[in-house]
């Protein structure tokens, strides 16, 4: 019984701490190559980038030159055989008829002027596909279109043509008849001369030649002209005729 009492008075033993757990560090892991082998064919991959990106630069820089030369040769070859404008002059002009008449309001005329064209290139020629030409009066037409023969210049060579204008009798408005007729009881009358069409350049030797170019010429005289006179007029003024290409 003492036995047992002094066992019921045991202290009771205390609970063992829990075990500590020791802290861990999450360092990023290096992925390491597998082998020696896929170190060699990186290697290689990078080589051959390498040499493809030098091929690419090498033919990006052999074109860029080519270009360069193909525009100094263009170039060069502009400024030696470019084009000039050709001039246009009125030399003679002639009144067989002139008349008007209203109403309605109408113009019949027939004349003739010579007009003298020019090519100033040195090295280049100039063909006429289509040449028309007409009077004018206060912007008006005062006779039809004529068809110019075609025409063909050398290098620095002069043409005449003297077209006859006229011989149909033309609608006006009512102004340009009565300017006509106040111009006309003066004994100066203000014209102009038409000429419309199409052109093209020939370079001699090389035989190169350009597309059709649209041409339009305008030349205002002055001529004096007395009523019921018939014949060749004296032209007072002259100026150059204006050439749009």
């Amino acid at each position: 019984m003492a036995c047992a009492e002094e066992q019921h008075h045991l202290p009771p033993e205390s609970p063992s701490p829990p075990p500590q757990q020791q802290p861990q560090n999450h360092l990023p892991v290096r992925k390491m190559c597998p082998d020696h082998k896929h170190r060699k064919n990186k290697d290689a991959c990078s080589s051959n980038y390498n040499q493809t990106s030098g091929s690419y630069r090498a033919l990006c820089t052999c074109l860029t030159i080519l270009l360069l030369l193909i525009g100094a040769t263009a170039l060069t070859l502009w400024l030696i055989y470019r084009p000039h404008k050709p001039q246009f002059t009125v030399a003679a002009a002639a009144i067989y008829s002139l008349n008007a008449t209203s109403p309605p309001s109408q113009i019949s005329t027939t004349m003739q002027f010579t007009i003298v064209t020019r090519n100033p290139n040195r090295r280049v020629s100039i063909r006429y596909d289509r040449l028309e030409a007409f009077v004018a009066y206060h912007n008006q037409a005062i006779t039809q279109q004529v068809m110019l023969p075609p025409l063909v210049h050398g290098r620095r060579s002069s043409v005449a043509v003297s077209p006859v204008l006229g011989g149909v009798a033309v609608p006006v408005s009512a102004e340009v008849l009565n300017g006509l007729v106040m111009d006309e009881a003066y004994g100066v009358v203000r014209l102009r001369v038409v000429v419309v069409g199409r052109l093209r350049w020939k370079v001699t030797g090389l035989n190169i030649k350009t597309g059709h170019y649209g041409i339009y010429v305008k030349c205002d005289v002055l001529v004096g002209l007395k009523k019921g006179f018939v014949g060749q007029v004296p032209l007072l003024g002259t100026p150059a005729c204006k050439v749009d290409i």
